[in-house]
């Protein structure tokens, strides 16, 4: 097989446009086989979430789903859960799935958009199906040209029900351009004063989710305020504690022999540190020389945190008995070490989705303490209803009642939804 140049050209693009709709395993197996209470807790702590809901069996036993249920970020998240439908490249496919046709081209997770159809109860299998969905040729004010590269997960519960589905956009731009342009050299982050530690400490002391007190369709206006909800000031302790619940992500990242094996499997992933050590890009979360060579002043969040923050303020403020339908967002600016972001929301819609389910619109964002917008959002929820009943759960995308049809129509849904934005 021929070698490809390094960086985004025309044949590259064109190269990974060939893969859209190809089922292929994912590149790394789940962090949770079979998740029990231990892993919705583990989850639930990693991104600052207290909700016996998700961990307390005497609790959940209590609740309309008769015990405990997985955080909403666990259903889905990439490398959580889910063992591949499709455990191999179909052999027709095998040459055209080889390699990264943008070999060398940083990728930078830049939005998210997920939907949940039923909850996933303690000892339940799970399984995914991956497709690349779409390949956009956009220009970058970061790096001049870019690459978004859209791809799509579906999860069932094994010999169960089809539990949800998630788009990932990675922004793929050349290393080089965004060091040359140094877009974010005059960040500063400033040290914070007693006085506003105390603040955010205050609004830490005051949260807490709504629980088993119903949040009836009824009582909601648009209009309506949510949250708010304090993230930070974000600790490298922050990632650490991150890293125990959801694993080390997409690249696989292991310590000592195993990390010697994952270096000669992905070289590419590795760089030499100040001694010569190799060691993994993803060291720009925790080491500023290493962030600072990928054109950031600082180290800086996943992108990922931030979404289940977001998911967070939802289902605190849904209650129990309430559904998150749907949840989008998008990761505009760098969350770095030392940053708060305050997370809100508005109610923008009321009304009955799909003809007979109540269910509310939210607007969502998270503003950090400079007051930049660094994650805009959106959500739908359903409600509880004294007219109209208890939640119902929605239905899979098309009637979907397996993993290649439910991935089928979100990735129809995807490009309906952006035709058009490619140059």
């Amino acid at each position: 097989m021929a070698e490809h140049a390094s960086g985004i050209t025309d044949e590259g693009i064109a190269r990974l446009r060939a893969r859209i709709g190809v089922p292929e395993p994912h590149p790394v197996p789940p962090h949770y086989l079979e998740p029990n209470i231990d892993a919705f807790r583990h989850v639930a702590v990693a991104y600052g979430d207290d909700n016996p809901l998700w961990c307390d069996p005497t609790y959940g036993a209590g609740t309309r789903w008769g015990g405990p249920i997985a955080p909403p970020p666990l259903v889905g998240g990439d490398s959580l859960i889910g063992v591949d439908e499709v455990p191999r490249v179909p052999e027709e496919h095998r040459d055209l799935m080889k390699g990264d046709p943008l070999r060398g081209v940083h990728a930078f997770y830049s939005a998210s958009a997920r939907e949940w159809w039923a909850p996933l109860h303690p000892h339940r299998s799970v399984t995914r199906r991956n497709a690349l969905v779409g390949v956009l040729d956009k220009p970058s004010e970061f790096a001049e040209r870019a690459v978004h590269e859209w791809t799509a997960q579906a999860f069932r519960e094994a010999g169960g029900p089809l539990l949800s589905a998630q788009f990932r956009l990675m922004i793929r731009t050349e290393r080089t351009k965004a060091r040359e342009r140094k877009k974010y050299d005059e960040v500063a982050i400033a040290p914070y004063t007693d006085e506003q530690i105390a603040e955010i400490d205050e609004q830490y002391a005051g949260e807490s989710p709504r629980g088993a007190e119903p949040r009836w369709w009824e009582d909601v206006e648009e209009g309506d305020p949510i949250g708010p909800m304090v993230k930070g000031p974000l600790l490298v302790t922050d990632m650490v504690c991150w890293h125990v619940g959801m694993g080390m992500g997409l690249y696989g990242v292991k310590p000592l022999r195993l990390g010697a094996a994952n270096r000669r499997r992905i070289p590419r992933f590795f760089r030499p540190d100040e001694l010569n050590i190799p060691d993994v890009q993803q060291r720009v979360h925790w080491d500023p020389a290493y962030a600072r060579a990928a054109g950031n002043p600082t180290t800086y969040d996943y992108g990922r945190m931030r979404e289940t923050w977001l998911i967070h303020l939802c289902t605190d403020w849904m209650g129990d008995d309430a559904w998150l339908w749907k949840l989008d967002c998008e990761f505009r600016r760098f969350n770095y070490v030392g940053d708060t972001q305050w997370l809100r929301g508005t109610v923008t819609r009321r009304y009955l989705a799909e003809g007979d389910r109540p269910a509310v619109d939210l607007a969502l964002e998270a503003v950090n303490q400079r007051g930049e917008l660094t994650t805009p959002g959106h959500a739908t929820i359903l409600l509880p209803s004294r007219e109209h009943g208890p939640v119902r759960l929605p239905d899979p995308p098309g009637g979907a009642t397996d993993l290649e049809a439910a991935l089928a129509a979100i990735a129809d849904d995807f490009l309906a939804g952006r035709r058009g934005e490619d140059r």
